[in-house]
């Protein structure tokens, strides 16, 4: 992945894959920037501006816009401009407490479909995760860390609650950014080989318990970062 930089506004830039359209292209773009929190809560964007940056027309970045608004990762205002949204504490609450309930479900339904490649997989991702962290690479940490438990959930193939999953995904992925660039240390227990344990003995109650405390940790990360409450609205 390479930046784009327009006057306010750096992007990740991923590859157009041959099967993608500009639409396509733009939407999975703005996705992945917002799901690795690389846009700020509260940073005015313009449909023209982002489309400067990508080199595109306004209409795919608008299309683009219109889609992740739906999915409650940008508000699109009357004057045109796009934001991240800035959080409330309920909302926040809310939507770790929606993460912990639904992941937890998906984790537990995916057990019975685990296979060793599917724990090699696993296995191989959270490996990537620490060279991250030791790189200090706080784009990958987020995405690699969302691929981990996005391939975990998917190995139940009649799985739906995904898309539910990666849209709280999307509207937490700010404030996981700002928290992971400012913490010293990351990772102090690696839940994720708590959860990989858990797969390879089919033990259903420990990779719960693992995947909730994956997420606590996080939340905990998050709340513990001094300034985070500026990016929440009623909070000076």
């Amino acid at each position: 992945m390479q930046a784009s930089k327009s006057t306010n506004l750096e992007l990740l830039m991923l590859e157009r894959a041959a099967s993608q359209n500009t639409n396509q292209w733009v939407y999975q773009l703005l996705r992945t920037n917002l799901l690795c929190g690389k846009v700020q809560p509260g940073l005015p964007l313009t449909i023209r501006g982002v489309a400067e940056a990508l080199g595109v027309s306004p209409m795919p970045v608008r299309e683009a816009f219109h889609r992740l608004a739906c999915e409650g990762a940008v508000e699109v205002k009357n004057n045109r401009r796009v934001i991240v949204p800035i959080m409330t504490a309920e909302k926040f609450s809310e939507l770790c407490d929606l993460r912990i309930l639904l992941e937890t479900h998906a984790a537990q339904s995916a057990l019975p479909y685990i296979r060793d490649p599917d724990i090699v997989s696993l296995e191989l991702i959270d490996g990537k995760i620490d060279e991250a962290v030791q790189e200090g690479n706080v784009e990958n940490m987020s995405l690699l860390n969302q691929d981990f438990h996005r391939t975990l959930y998917s190995a139940n193939p009649f799985q739906i609650v995904v898309p539910l999953i990666e849209s709280l995904w999307l509207q937490l992925g700010p404030f996981s950014r700002i928290a992971i660039s400012k913490l010293e240390k990351i990772y102090i227990v690696d839940r994720h080989v708590e959860a990989i344990a858990a797969l390879k003995q089919q033990n259903s109650f420990a990779l719960r318990r693992a995947i909730e405390a994956d997420i606590r940790d996080g939340i905990a990360s998050i709340n513990s970062v001094e300034g985070i409450h500026n990016y929440f609205e009623g909070v000076a």
